[in-house]
């Protein structure tokens, strides 16, 4: 709020949270101590105390604020400020702003058949498609004749605001009726956009809907439309745009809240009044920029193409063209089906020049050689042998060999036998069904079963306990009797964090073995996953992260569960984890039990023992084997002696930049690649990441012949490969990416500022970089990313490199296959997705290198020396050894504008979504490597953070992992 709010802010916080008793708690100093921080960072203007707080609190409050400047208020420059749960600023640096078609029911078919059947879940994942496709507004509009609009408008968008994946996205309301309208801004929370009011009907009703939609705190869309019709020439446009600019601006409406449509009309009919609609809209843009400051234009760009609906090709490349060169003058944001927009340089040159011929009327003949180019753009079913025998057995023994074989094709019949022969559906989970299991967790246990083809039993399990479930509920009804569980745990991925494969794969491995599991998914905040445990009488708390800021909210999550007496045992998993870290890091903040698990195939063992009659051994051996690393950690030596910072950067990386001519790259600034073919990926797969993730060690293709595994890692192969040829042929994931190549110079020692403009007068970012402080042999460099630039003082012209790649758009396809229990494939599809993000940045850094850039046009290697990193140049990533510092992203994505290009978002950890994702930077210096900065000096992390301005203990706390000194314990806050 201090950042953002333009008037004072005003702080008066309770004592605390009441007790049993009504009483607050927290004490004058402590009151003070915090408020004191708050003022001395210069968020507030004014403070005080509420519930709880007595004379002597204000005294300490007044004496800890005495000298402490007031709060200043933020400033904040004109833009059109558009929210859902999330903001969205477009002022005039902004990127196009995509607006989402398909939930309009008189443009998308499949939409209004949805609506008109009143399938509203089906609705929403339209809306929702569209926000995971990169639109950053949703257009609703029910204008259907069968439809009763208002109800459906509210209907709908009430549905909508419960979901956040969607409602974080503005919206726009459309509409040809100001009922339908209304009815929806009712609805709305954050600031729409009305779309839309025009002069139809006179001034009158035209500021009554102005002064009304501000009334809502929306933003409009003013049409080019008056008394006369439609404005459909540019003498027209300009005179009724000018005109509604006028009485909007001068009755005091805000000029950043007007979006005008001059609208975009459909070329290429035949008619030779038509010929000009193309380009007279692109200069309707130009004078409406110019001439009526602070507003936007805006406009349906699938209306350009009307004339050749069906011919997806010829479309794609109308509204590619037309948006390029529109965008270019001015044009803010559209309604566009992001599904229809290609890349203009990659069009074909051909069909390009002659649609740009329509767009801009160059010659008499343009409508007839479109056309005339649009006329001319006009397997083996695999058999397997099936081993049916087993289908002769009992119904016990056919669904033993189902699960056992994760065979779900009969499932559901054997499972409807199984109940009318057993007396109650109960027993047919806590009978046959749990016999299977218990093979199939024996063998896994035994290691003669492995990871997939456990999932794979879970699949065959869930279908059957499903067709159980109805018949349990009825029984359950009448007795009041529940089936029973081994124990309940509730499992999430922490509060910034977004991957999930491994939690998953756990808890299928504990359902497997009869134990019931509550996972609450990813980015989930310390307060949800405590509630759940406390609400749900859970048994034991499973907290998962990936990236290293996880490792803090962990302790976050145990100092939490001790301070409200929750005395549940603590599982701490995910690949940033180890035994060290939860023994010296979390075990100390809870007294309860916290047990660190490594993989899927050790969470039966060690809930087994912390739910067994033998609890308290186990407890007491785990808590005796962290008492010695713990001991072990206090008595080690630390990293060993480290250099001074400045010693340290005086035997950095010795380079002659008089003699070394860095490459120009070839393409200079930001380069968006929407929509990557996905089949130009698959050969840059790297397979042994794959068969890791389902937890079969071994690199490939070795793995495949492998005497143990080898049997289930070629079944698993064989099954990864059909889902890749289904994603790739039918689209299942959208590649985004987007790259940067800039100028750049090494600053300051360990710096790198990244610039706008040759001359490197216009900084766009700089990067504050860690180096390595320990001591080297005789020879070795204490590295630094920012030795392989060049300096700013050797006036020798250097560049750098940026991207974020992203393998996204699966998390419907996802929700189905978990929807029918059919957790396999969905494990399958995320962990494919993070191969072909892997492989999508792979073969854009051999593109960068090759063509983009062009400093080795000459590579030619092969898929084993790509994997190997034998090329030169490197791309390090944010979060990795040799740039620890996650908040490097935050930089990074606003160099690329990644939002906006790729649909890309960071979480406030600084992990990525879509979760298979990948981002970093491109050196091509040829001594560039890849290092780790290990651990750092006092010295180096106060210098780093006077640096970029940051509190030494917000540095503490984001590269806590690499420190080597333990910071002093930050004073925790009562909360408020």
């Amino acid at each position: 709020l201090a950042k953002l709010a333009e008037s004072f802010t005003s702080c008066h916080p309770n004592a605390g949270l009441p007790n049993a008793f009504g009483e607050y708690e927290d004490t004058p100093e402590s009151m003070a101590r915090q408020l004191g921080e708050w003022a001395r960072s210069g968020w507030i203007n004014i403070a005080g105390g509420c519930c709880g707080t007595t004379p002597e609190h204000i005294a300490a409050i007044a004496q800890a604020l005495h000298g402490v400047l007031p709060r200043r208020p933020a400033v904040r420059a004109p833009a059109l400020r558009l929210a859902g749960l999330e903001p969205l600023n477009v002022d005039e640096q902004s990127l196009f702003v995509n607006v989402g078609e398909r939930t309009n029911v008189t443009g998308s078919r499949a939409f209004a058949r949805l609506v008109l059947a009143g399938d509203y879940t089906g609705a929403l994942s339209v809306a929702r498609q569209q926000v995971e496709n990169g639109a950053q507004v949703i257009d609703v509009n029910m204008d259907e004749a069968m439809l009763d609009s208002e109800k459906a408008m509210t209907t709908f968008l009430s549905l909508l605001a419960v979901e956040p994946d969607i409602a974080r996205v503005p919206l726009m309301i459309d509409s040809s009726k100001w009922s339908v309208i209304e009815a929806g801004l009712k609805c709305v929370q954050g600031k729409p956009i009305v779309n839309s009011i025009s002069l139809k009907e006179g001034e009158e009703p035209f500021m009554r809907q102005a002064r009304l939609a501000r009334r809502y705190g929306a933003a409009v869309v003013v049409m080019a439309f008056d008394e006369k019709g439609q404005a459909d020439s540019l003498e027209r446009r300009i005179a009724v745009c000018e005109r509604a600019y006028r009485l909007l601006t001068e009755s005091g409406f805000p000029a950043e809240d007007i979006v005008f449509d001059p609208n975009i009309f459909a070329v290429a009919t035949g008619l030779e009044e038509h010929a000009r609609y193309g380009i007279d809209f692109i200069e309707a843009v130009t004078w409406i920029r110019a001439h009526l400051p602070q507003t936007k234009v805006s406009g349906g760009v699938s209306n350009f193409s009307f004339s050749f609906r069906g011919n997806d090709a010829v479309r794609e490349a109308m509204h590619t063209a037309f948006l390029y060169h529109a965008i270019r003058a001015g044009m803010s944001m559209g309604i566009v089906n992001a599904g229809q927009l290609g890349v203009y340089e990659q069009l074909n040159p051909e069909l390009r020049e002659r649609v740009e011929d329509v767009i801009f009327n160059r010659r008499a003949d343009a409508t007839e050689r479109l056309v005339e180019f649009a006329g001319r753009v006009k397997g083996t079913a695999k058999e397997v042998s099936k081993d049916e025998a087993w289908r002769a057995g009992s119904v016990e023994q056919r669904l033993a060999h189902a699960l056992v074989n994760g065979i779900s094709t009969h499932v559901v019949a054997d499972t409807e036998e199984a109940r009318l022969k057993y007396p109650r559906p109960i027993q047919v989970i806590e009978g046959p069904l749990m016999d299977g299991m218990n093979v199939v967790g024996d063998l896994f246990g035994a290691g003669k079963m492995f990871l997939p083809q456990v999932v794979k039993s879970a699949r065959v399990m869930k279908q059957a306990v499903a067709h159980l479930v109805p018949y349990i509920e009825e029984e359950k009804a009448q007795s009041g009797e529940a089936a029973r569980a081994k124990g309940r745990i509730v499992l999430a991925t922490v509060k910034g964090d977004v991957h999930d494969i491994g939690k998953n794969i756990v808890a299928v491995v504990l359902q497997c073995n009869n134990y019931e599991v509550v996972n609450l998914g990813v980015m989930v905040p310390a307060q949800t996953i405590l509630e759940t445990a406390q609400r749900e009488k859970a048994d034991a708390v499973g907290l998962s992260g990936l990236i290293t800021p996880s490792l803090e909210e962990m302790a976050h999550v145990a100092r939490e569960m001790e301070r409200l007496d929750i005395r549940l045992p603590l599982l701490i998993g995910g690949a940033t984890t180890s035994r060290a870290h939860t023994a010296v890091k979390i075990a100390p903040n809870y007294s309860g039990p916290v047990v660190y698990v490594p993989d899927a195939s050790r969470s039966v063992p060690v809930v087994q023992g912390l739910l067994s009659d033998s609890r308290e051994s186990y407890v007491a051996q785990v808590r005796a084997d962290y008492e010695k690393i713990r001991a072990q950690h206090a008595q080690k030596a630390g990293p060993g002696p480290l250099h001074p910072i400045a010693e340290a950067r005086r035997l950095g990386l010795q380079t002659d930049w008089a003699n070394y001519v860095p490459q120009r790259p070839l393409a200079l600034g930001v380069t968006a690649l929407r929509r990557y073919p996905l089949v130009e990926l698959v050969d840059y797969i790297d397979w042994s990441p794959f068969f890791q993730a389902w937890e079969l060690s071994g690199p490939y293709p070795r793995i495949l012949q492998d005497p143990v595994v080898g049997s289930e890692a070629r079944k698993l192969f064989a099954e990864a490969q059909e889902m890749l040829e289904r994603i790739v042929r039918e689209g299942w994931i959208e590649a985004n990416g987007v790259f940067a190549l800039y100028p750049a110079a090494q600053v300051a020692a360990d710096d790198i500022e990244i610039y706008a403009d040759e001359a490197r007068r216009s900084r766009l970012m700089t990067w504050h970089n860690l180096r390595q402080q320990n001591h080297k042999p005789q020879g070795r460099a204490n590295l630094c990313l920012a030795d392989f630039v060049a300096p700013k003082s050797s006036g020798v012209s250097d560049w750098i490199g940026a991207f974020a790649v992203s393998a996204g758009g699966i998390d419907e396809r996802v929700r189905r296959f978990e929807a029918s229990h059919d957790d396999y494939n969905a494990i399958m599809l995320k962990v494919l997705a993070d191969r072909l993000a892997e492989a999508f940045a792979e073969r854009l850094h051999e593109r960068v290198r090759r063509e983009f850039w062009g400093y080795a046009a000459d590579e030619q290697l092969s898929k084993a020396e790509l994997i190997g990193e034998a090329y030169r140049g490197i791309r390090p990533a944010p979060g990795y050894p040799a740039c620890p510092d996650h908040r490097a992203k935050g930089g990074l994505f606003r160099l690329l504008d990644a939002e906006r290009n790729t649909g890309m978002r960071l979480t406030e950890s600084f992990a990525m979504l879509p979760a298979s994702a990948v981002s970093g930077f491109y050196f091509s210096h040829p001594q560039a490597s890849y290092f780790a900065v290990g651990k750092i000096g006092r010295d180096q992390l106060e210098d780093h953070a006077r640096r970029s301005g940051t509190p030494v203990a917000e540095a503490e706390k984001w590269l806590a992992p690499v420190l080597a000194y333990e910071p002093q314990p930050a004073t925790l806050s009562a909360p408020l």
